[in-house]
């Protein structure tokens, strides 16, 4: 089996790539860190680029693309930090109407999961709450005080405003969160939890590598340009090695990545969230060191990586959770 990217692969992520660098460079990254709100010209843009129907049919309006098209376009979005529930733009594109699109943005939460948290709640206009499917309880209560774990069982949606929630501090300056804390009673959608939830871990570890990518540009970059002792301290060996091995974790989680999206496995998909979360977190912060104590401060980008991947960790599958699942597959 041949798992290279086709020309048509290559052709997508490059148009991605450019309509990002375009669109969502450098200075709106920063112009977006002090208003985290998603531009909705740029959403719309990409609603009309496809990036959310790019599964749909094409007798649906869609690209009729499938997953391992979606992984690399994802990916991108990783690489820039564009902010945005995007995962939950992409699955849900064929679910609520005006997604597709770009002109409604919807939220997916995790119900199963306490805190409940919902990104960018101030410009979603409605939230899909998504069970673990197998956990106690199936009813959702009325009212700010019935937490969202009271209907953990199925999906469900809501508008925005119906929804209650508070306030609750983000690590990410572009990702701001709410704890939902009640959500209405809703009519139940008629969706694959188990694929839902599958396909969001796999999307956000697609995400995960775009980012983990993007930081060991960075660190080369600054380590051929950054001089001390009168040359570039790229040539240090300890740079060298910390380069090295960012590389390593990138290209490992890539490998996962890209397999999970044509096989589609459980454990598949949980050994790529896994391994893009390690290269995510890990290089951010080895990019940080190359940087000095430049990249720490808001001068360098190389932080806002590191943000995105913390809380890109905690999203759809932790390590902790991973870990055990594979282990008890080792030995069962």
């Amino acid at each position: 089996m041949d798992f290279q990217l086709t020309e048509d692969q290559r052709a997508l992520r490059r148009a991605a790539r450019e309509l990002l660098a375009k669109r969502f460079g450098p200075e709106r990254l920063r112009d977006a860190v002090a208003g985290a709100a998603p531009d909705r010209a740029l959403w719309r843009e990409l609603g009309a680029a496809g990036f959310f129907a790019l599964r749909l049919p094409e007798e649906a309006g869609g690209v009729g693309l499938g997953l391992p098209e979606a992984v690399l376009v994802l990916e991108e979005t990783g690489r820039a930090l564009l902010p945005g529930p995007l995962v939950a733009c992409h699955l849900l594109a064929g679910v609520v109407a005006g997604v597709a699109s770009g002109e409604r943005i919807v939220g997916l939460c995790e119900g199963g999961r306490e805190p409940a948290l919902w990104e960018h709640p101030a410009v979603c206009d409605e939230l899909i709450l998504v069970g673990r499917g197998t956990e106690r309880g199936a009813e959702c209560r009325d009212g700010a005080g019935g937490g969202a774990q009271g209907r953990i069982a199925g999906v469900y949606r809501s508008a925005a405003e119906r929804v209650s929630c508070a306030p609750f501090a983000s690590v990410d300056p572009l990702t701001p969160l709410a704890r939902v804390t009640g959500l209405p009673r809703t009519e139940a959608l008629a969706l694959d939890v188990p694929r839902l939830r599958r396909e969001a871990a796999l999307l956000t570890a697609a995400q995960q590598l775009g980012s983990a990518a993007r930081t060991v540009e960075l660190a080369v970059a600054h380590a051929r340009r950054r001089e001390q002792f009168g040359a570039p301290v790229g040539s240090f060996q300890a740079v060298k090695h910390l380069c090295a091995q960012m590389l390593v974790r990138a290209e490992m989680a890539r490998c996962a990545v890209y397999a999970a999206s044509v096989t589609e496995g459980d454990l598949d998909v949980t050994g790529a969230k896994l391994l893009a979360d390690e290269a995510a977190v890990r290089n951010a912060r080895d990019c940080v060191q190359v940087h000095g104590g430049m990249g720490f401060t808001w001068e360098a980008d190389v932080h806002l990586h590191l943000k995105r991947a913390w809380l890109r960790a905690e999203c759809w599958g932790v390590a902790g959770e991973a870990e055990e699942l594979l282990a008890a597959d080792l030995i069962a």
